[in-house]
């Protein structure tokens, strides 16, 4: 499956370096094309001459060639791969890729790859089990980028443990795998919902809540990536996707967001309403900023529409509903609830009461309610991970 792949491959200042030659050589064997970026220490490790001859294409390493002074161009080379693998990942290049520093080639084609990206670190134990590094890792696995586990066994230090880099077939194995696989969803059309929704009091003022979007943008990313047509109905929120398939309806408020889902329902194999509407609007909105002129003000608040309720009323066979259920207490029973009551398949369950869950940041940890059986629990996770969580379950439910 790695025939005419275009893979580049991205090799740091470790000692674990050595094995880029076997992976390279691999990676040839199976019919891919390399191309091969080493950071300015990698030169240290492994010669560009070793690696330029087993991929048959010129090793690069800085931004303009010294013999030439051609400029070697990071963005159409972001662009090229199919598929980006950093293997070694060192500590400091994990770190600099988790915070989007860019003082190396390696580095800015990086940041300019639309393909997925692969990291195989390789760090001393104590380097690898620091929490800045496992943060940092935490934080390009948010970012979707697929980490290949370090193996156990004698170190360059001396000390036995955690961090010997993967070896080279377990490499091409899991970029085999990610070509491998066959998009499940390819030829389904899904509704997403995410974000918040501003209900307005005033021109300038709105009800709301914490909703960042990052759970529904990454929900619909995961859907597409199983080969899904999506349509994302997105409140106001910063988050953006740029994939192939995935067509963002941007709406304002609870109104708007009904609008567009029943718009695009019927049409929908698959609905996740993900987004966090609100439950409540002002009876009146005011035409005018209202003025501050007492010490209190009384609001009357009036029914957004059930959107979910809406949806599971007009559910026909074949479509899949999914709901989400944020809780605070009772979580398990008032998701239960929630999930008959809005005719789901099943619901995704959140509790404020876990630590790292919820609103705002790039985790989540969540249980899977269906109608029958135990709750699937999850423990804590990047969010892009519980996406796919929640895309292995529609997967199941249609198996």
């Amino acid at each position: 499956m790695l025939k005419g792949k275009k893979i580049l491959l991205g090799v740091t200042g470790s000692i674990a370096a050595y094995k880029s030659a076997m992976l390279v050589r691999l990676l040839v064997k199976q019919e891919a094309e390399v191309r091969v970026i080493l950071t300015p220490s990698a030169r240290d490790f492994v010669t560009p001459l070793t690696l330029a001859t087993l991929s048959r294409n010129p090793v690069l390493s800085e931004f303009q060639q010294s013999q030439t002074g051609t400029w070697n161009n990071h963005v159409e080379l972001g662009l090229w791969a199919d598929a980006f693998i950093i293997a070694p990942a060192s500590a400091n290049t994990v770190a600099k890729l988790a915070h989007g520093l860019c003082d190396n080639l390696l580095l800015a084609t990086y940041l300019s790859a639309r393909c997925p990206v692969f990291l195989a670190p390789a760090m001393d134990l104590d380097m690898l089990a620091h929490p800045a590094t496992q943060k940092n890792l935490s934080t390009l696995q948010a970012h979707g980028h697929r980490l290949i586990k370090t193996n156990f066994g004698e170190l360059a230090s001396g000390l036995t443990g955690d961090g010997r880099m993967a070896e080279p077939e377990e490499i091409v194995e899991s970029l085999r795998q990610h070509f491998d696989s066959k998009k499940k969803l390819t030829g389904k059309r899904a509704l997403v919902t995410a974000g918040p929704t501003y209900e307005a009091l005033d021109p300038v003022r709105f009800i709301s809540n914490h909703s960042s979007g990052k759970m529904g943008f990454a929900i619909a990313e995961a859907l597409a990536e199983e080969g899904a047509t999506v349509d994302l109905v997105s409140g106001p929120t910063t988050q953006q996707t740029h994939l192939p398939g995935i067509t963002t309806h941007a709406v304002v408020s609870a109104d708007d967001m009904a609008a567009a889902c029943s718009r695009l329902f019927p049409s929908a194999d698959i609905t996740v309403l993900s987004a966090a509407v609100a439950d409540y609007k002002p009876a009146v909105r005011a035409d005018q900023k209202i003025k501050k002129t007492s010490d209190s003000l009384t609001l009357e608040l009036t029914r957004t529409p059930d959107i979910a309720a809406r949806l599971g009323e007009q559910k026909r066979p074949g479509q899949l509903l999914v709901g989400f259920a944020l809780e605070t207490e009772n979580e398990v029973s008032n998701a239960r609830k929630k999930l008959e009551a809005k005719n789901f398949d099943f619901i995704v369950l959140n509790s404020l009461n876990d630590s790292g869950a919820g609103f705002g940041g790039d985790t989540n940890q969540v249980r899977i309610l269906h109608r029958t059986g135990d709750p699937a629990v999850f423990p804590l996770k990047p969010k892009r991970e519980v996406a796919r969580d929640i895309v292995q379950a529609i997967l199941n439910h249609h198996a």
